[in-house]
């Protein structure tokens, strides 16, 4: 195997007032696309909105900071554990299955930052996350004929004209007081079922003056096992090193916080990456391939998914 590892900044997909949305695209980096694993981030600044949308491939979603509102349609039977309006906050991990309506809504007083990382094997773009969007500018409803939403939605054609053509926003929108006062509160109960907080974990590991991992599975969190990922944050003090590793099966690490050193050996015994990693970037370990990481002397944290076994 012949590929540049070196860990990458995401590229700006889209910008507006209400937010960005980042990606890691595949022409920039070819191991996402032979891994078959994707990654973006989104920044949602205060009363900024995610417009509905969907996407073709099994994510999880960590929130790095602030919390935010989560309307989520999972595929399925129609129940609570299914749907639901849902809060989240600093550390949160929230699975989200393929196909899966989402929509996101910063009610706080600062920027909302969330990791998504991706099992993109049945993507249609090998490396990245296709999104589908409900509404606005690239959404579906726009694409049909007002004839055919009339008929469809029991309208007569001027409101059919209006229901696929008032909305101008492209992904990211910022809404007005009035419209945010309209957003519901979230349902405690539903959140405490589709989300799983990292920081209420145990760690698997835990060395005095070191550091700490903790994976959370999808034999303690149902909805991590529909989507087939498992997540681990590596929290590692000044100057400390976590011993090699390997998964069998690829693994995406995003550097969340600090900065240090990563070491990956290949095949035949070959070490194939050696450099530094910083606060944003993201870097894959071929699968079964051994990797090290050691801390500077503000130390590093690590979030990292691996494609699980179903």
């Amino acid at each position: 195997m012949n590929m540049d590892l070196s860990p990458k900044f995401p590229a700006t997909f889209t910008e507006t007032e209400a937010g960005v949305y980042y990606h890691w695209a595949a022409a920039d980096s070819q191991v996402l696309g032979e891994a078959k694993v994707a990654a973006g981030k989104l920044v949602l600044k205060p009363r900024g909105f995610a417009l509905p949308h969907y996407a073709d491939c099994s994510k999880v979603g960590y929130v790095l900071e602030g919390k935010c509102g989560v309307a989520l349609r999972i595929p399925g039977v129609n129940t609570k554990e299914n749907m639901g309006f849902i809060g989240v906050k600093k550390g949160d991990v929230l699975p989200i299955p393929c196909g899966s309506v989402s929509s996101w809504y910063n009610y706080g007083d600062s920027d909302v930052v969330v990791i998504f990382m991706a099992d993109a094997t049945k993507a249609y773009v090998a490396g990245e996350i296709t999104y589908f969007l409900l509404t606005g500018q690239l959404g579906h409803l726009r694409a049909f004929s007002p004839e055919f939403i009339a008929k469809t939605y029991q309208i007569n054609a001027d409101k059919a004209k209006n229901l696929v053509g008032s909305q101008k926003g492209v992904l990211l929108i910022k809404l007005s007081e009035e419209e945010a006062r309209k957003i519901p509160n979230p349902n405690e109960e539903v959140s405490n079922i589709l989300i799983h907080n990292m920081d209420a974990s145990q760690p698997d590991v835990e060395v005095d003056n070191g550091g700490k991992l903790t994976t959370i599975k999808g034999t303690e969190f149902p909805l991590l096992e529909q989507v087939g990922i498992d997540v681990s944050r590596l929290v590692l003090e000044s100057c400390a090193t976590r011993a090699p590793s390997y998964a069998t099966e690829p693994q995406v690490c995003y550097i969340a916080k600090g900065s240090g050193e990563v070491q990956i050996v290949g095949i035949n015994g070959k070490l194939v990456l050696n450099t530094k990693v910083e606060t944003g970037q993201l870097f894959v370990v071929p699968k079964l391939f051994a990797v090290v990481v050691s801390a500077d002397e503000q130390g590093i944290e690590l979030v990292s998914i691996v494609t699980s076994t179903r």
